[in-house]
């Protein structure tokens, strides 16, 4: 229930994007729910920059929610389409969809996400040339396994708190029950091979050719700041440009709102930059 109608006014003299249900064929032909969000006063004649949004979780909900870091509203506010893919792993869509993203964290879930684009940047309104992905958790490690895998179609990457090897997380995270349950159990095991050699991201790094900003907290031990660290010094031996943007008292979340301030700063500095 709303207790407060603080920003009521405020909020009535702002345009607000279009948000579009799609409904996009996948790699194994099934139908994958896609929102489309656009900016404010959008018009087909003109020309688009768009953003890949990668859901974290794995399995949590994307939805319309006002957040310090990923609000769809203010991302199409700026001039972006975003993509909002209801990729393999989220709920909503019955049981065995949620479940299909445990232990194949880089197979279905990125060819889900690369459908998605595929379908909306044939729109004539799309700069096909001009794409971004965005993530955070999971989100930010789909950011990392697509630098690997995209093929070109993306221009510009922004991992949070992401996964970038998937064997010294393993060694590092304070989470365990969520990794063993996930990718199977530990890395010396034959049997979860594939977790942490195919979906692993840093196994993918001869491939990054894309500028990528990193964000990361000192005090999140669900995906220790080493993952950002080292996706960092990968970009930077490769010679791409990337930059690191570190909030030494962020855990897993931004949750002070000057860093706040400070991360849709950088965020949209970097895109303006990279786009």
């Amino acid at each position: 229930k709303q207790i407060t109608n603080v920003n009521a006014d405020i909020l009535s003299h702002l345009p607000k994007p279009i948000v579009e249900k799609r409904w996009v064929t996948t790699s194994d032909n099934k139908k994958m729910l896609t929102w489309v969000i656009y900016p404010p006063n959008f018009r087909e004649s003109q020309k688009y920059t768009a953003l890949l949004y990668c859901q974290g979780g794995p399995q949590s909900a994307v939805s319309q929610f006002f957040s310090y870091r990923w609000n769809f509203r203010l991302m199409a506010s700026q001039g972006y389409v975003i993509i909002a893919p209801n990729r393999r792993g989220l709920p909503g869509f019955g049981q065995e969809w949620n479940d299909a993203i445990s232990k194949d964290w880089g197979g279905q879930p990125m060819k889900d996400y690369l459908a998605a684009v595929d379908n909306v940047k044939k729109e004539k309104f799309i700069d096909a040339e001009r794409i971004g992905a965005v993530g955070a958790s999971y989100g930010g490690y789909s950011v990392y396994q697509l630098a690997g895998i995209h093929e070109g179609r993306f221009k510009s990457f922004i991992s949070h708190c992401g996964l970038f090897n998937m064997t010294s997380w393993y060694g590092t995270t304070e989470e365990l029950f969520f990794a063993n349950w996930e990718l199977g159990g530990p890395y010396w095991r034959e049997s979860n091979r594939r977790s942490y050699e195919e979906f692993s991201p840093h196994k993918l790094v001869s491939n990054w050719d894309t500028p990528i900003l990193v964000i990361h907290g000192g005090k999140d031990f669900r995906v220790p700041e080493s993952q950002g660290f080292e996706a960092l010094q990968a970009a930077r031996i490769k010679g791409i440009k990337s930059r690191l943007l570190y909030f030494p008292e962020e855990n897993h979340w931004v949750l002070n709102a000057q860093n706040a301030m400070v991360w849709q700063h950088e965020f949209f500095k970097w895109l303006k930059e990279t786009l």
